[in-house]
Formats: structure tokens, sequence, C-alpha cells
């Protein structure tokens, strides 16, 4: 049975920690999990480590812990951002190859992506903007786009000019049709499918509020 929204319009939009925690608390208990590249990365510093969520990386590692500090840092131990990380006990470490016939062949539980846009249909745009000047980023977002049972997608709602982000129709390369689940943003947590888009929660502004400002058609 589906709940109503959750509306919170008298606190702050989340902070990119809140977020993360937010989403950490979304990832069930036991899960095989890939965090993106940049924001996404944050999520492990708030995975409640006796849960036994398993983190894998694209570039060749299962049980990859917290960011490291200090005299933690190893500078052959980095997540596929390159960001020095820790290992939990039971780690283990494999071929590059290995690593994306995990992705592609429907191994990982949950996959959080960043985005430049999110359909209404959960189409993802995230490796490219289709600018003449832009660097083009795919890494392996359209396998896990394609493999991960769940994709949840970080970002911010709207662009530093107020433009949505979440969309009737990206415009925007896709990096896979249809294929997100939830939607994380500091202004509000979404659900996406074939049915269109649930607001599940709101900060810092109201369901109606958002209905003006976004040009998709919101339930919930």
């Amino acid at each position: 049975m589906r709940t109503a929204a959750v509306e919170r319009a008298d606190r702050p939009p989340l902070t990119t920690d809140e977020l993360a925690a937010r989403i950490a608390r979304d990832i069930p208990a036991g899960s095989y999990v890939n965090l993106g590249i940049g924001q996404p990365t944050r999520i492990a510093e708030h995975l409640p480590w006796d849960a036994g969520v398993v983190l894998h990386t694209e570039n060749g590692m299962l049980g990859m812990g917290p960011a490291a500090t200090g005299d933690e840092i190893d500078p052959d131990l980095t997540n596929a951002g390159k960001v020095p990380v820790t290992e939990l006990p039971g780690a283990a470490y494999f071929h590059h190859a290995d690593s994306f016939a995990m992705m592609r062949g429907g191994h990982l539980d949950v996959c959080v992506l960043g985005a430049f846009q999110v359909s209404r249909y959960g189409d993802l745009a995230n490796w490219h903007t289709g600018e003449p000047d832009a660097i083009p980023a795919v890494g392996g977002a359209m396998d896990l786009a394609v493999g991960a049972r769940q994709v949840f997608v970080m970002m911010k709602l709207f662009t530093r000019d107020g433009a949505p982000k979440l969309v009737p129709a990206c415009t925007y390369p896709l990096t896979g049709p249809r294929c997100v689940h939830r939607v994380y943003t500091d202004h509000g947590v979404f659900a996406v499918g074939p049915d269109g888009v649930r607001v599940r929660e709101t900060y810092g502004i109201s369901v109606a509020a958002l209905r003006e400002r976004l040009a998709v058609e919101l339930t919930g």
C-alpha cells in the first residue's frame, strides 16, 4: 500500500552529508553495493558496518571501508575515483574484467550514481552534457545502470541556474533507459518507474511547491 509523502518544509534542504546518510539508511543489510564516483562515495561514511553491507569498486575490490585518513592512507588502495580508502576484514581484490563481469552479470544489489538528469520514467543521463567542450566520463555507469538490481541516484534537484534535473524527458545523452528506481536529492526523495514519479519525502519545500517548480507530474 502506498503511503503519503512525508513533508519537512520547515527545515532547510539536505546537505550533502545528510543526503548521504539518508541514502545509507535505505540500503538493505547484507547488500552488495557499488557507490559511484563523486558524492555517492560519501555514503560509505554513514553505513553501519555491522549491517554487513559489502562495497564493490569497479577498479577491483570487494569489502571497501570508509575513506582513509592520516596513517591509513595507502597510495595503492583507492576506490574507482582514486580516493584513498580502507579495507574491511575479508576484503578481496580481482581483475578489472572480473569486476565488470560482476556489474553486468546482475551480482550487485544496489548501485548509487550521480546524474545530470533523470526522466519521469527513470531514464538516466550522467556521462555527457552534449556540449562540444564537455569532457565525457562514462566509466562503468552504463554497466551498473543495466546490471544492478536497484539503481539509486544521488543529485541536487536543481542546477545552479534553477533548472530541474528531474525532467519529463532527458535532453542529454542517455546512460541507460528506464533503469532508475529512486532519486535522492537535497529537496526530496522520489520513487521513479513505469507509473511516473512518486514523492516519498520533501526537505525545505512542500509537495505543492515542488509541483510548481517541476515539469513532471508528481504523485504523493
